[in-house]
């Protein structure tokens, strides 16, 4: 059987539910139709021209991704913006772009459950549990980032430095004390700025995330807590192989005619020189 873009829309809200996307956010179609057909999908982090562009040329049919196409309304549809070009490419060749973004940031074994395991942590919590909690749908592990401890206690650049081999990472930015001692850490993939206070309020020791800017470092700084900036690429990234892999456990079992293949050329957009 071939799916339609609406049937694995309902495979990915069964994955990340739209229910626990943010306000601001929007998650779902981004372009096409619900009832296009879908034999192969392609899974990425960020819905940019040049992937667009090669998941076209591969014949995709769906391009699934973590951030939006489509933050705000669009006043006109401008080919030579990136919105645009990707729109343009998805009307051309008939190639949906859908997203899930702060609701997979939340589910429960989404993008937060996925960093924290990742780095070693273990009897995970949410840092800022689900903002409809008298929803009979939500579960407690349902919310924006998390909360785990380490197997062993180790410092701030100890746990640095095992975040770089884990992710592969040449660098990371610290702040605090290095020799600080570590056993509990609060992590948020993507830009964690926003959720500072919920950390500073936490017992956790270290604040694992992306995009932390000076006066973050200041505030952490002064609380004698740590921080450990890891970007938001690489706190991200790791989603699109599991998500795909999830994809492809879904479609199995529901005898679904379609393939599904990771990105694997983007990079971070910054670079260190």
């Amino acid at each position: 059987m071939r799916p339609t873009v609406g049937d694995v829309a309902q495979i990915v809200a069964a994955i990340a539910p739209p229910r626990l996307a943010e306000e601001w956010d929007n998650v779902g179609l981004q372009a096409g139709r619900m009832d296009w057909p879908v034999q192969t999908i392609w899974v990425a982090l960020d819905p940019t021209p040049n992937v667009m562009h090669a998941a076209c040329q591969a014949g995709a049919d769906l391009l699934i991704t973590h951030h939006p196409l489509i933050f705000k309304p669009l006043s006109c549809v401008d080919t030579s913006t990136p919105e645009g070009q990707v729109i343009a490419q998805a009307v051309l060749h008939q190639t949906a772009v859908f997203s899930a973004h702060t609701n997979l940031d939340s589910a429960r074994a989404g993008l937060n459950d996925l960093l924290a395991r990742k780095i070693g942590l273990t009897g995970l919590s949410v840092l800022v549990p689900c903002a409809n909690p008298s929803d009979a749908a939500a579960a407690p592990t349902d919310g924006l980032g998390r909360i785990g401890a380490l197997d062993e206690e180790t410092t701030l650049a100890g746990l640095a430095d095992r975040i770089k081999n884990v992710l592969a990472l040449p660098s990371v930015k610290i702040a605090g004390r290095t020799n600080q001692p570590v056993r509990t850490v609060a992590v948020c993939t993507g830009s964690g700025g926003s959720l500072l206070a919920d950390f500073l309020s936490s017992a956790a020791d270290v604040y694992v995330t992306g995009d932390l800017g000076y006066h973050h470092g200041r505030a952490i700084e002064a609380m004698d807590r740590g921080a450990i900036d890891i970007g938001h690429f690489a706190s991200e990234h790791l989603i699109v192989a599991e998500l795909a892999r999830r994809l492809r456990q879904h479609l199995a079992r529901s005898d679904a005619d379609a393939t599904v293949t990771s990105c694997t050329f983007e990079k971070d957009p910054f670079t260190q020189v």
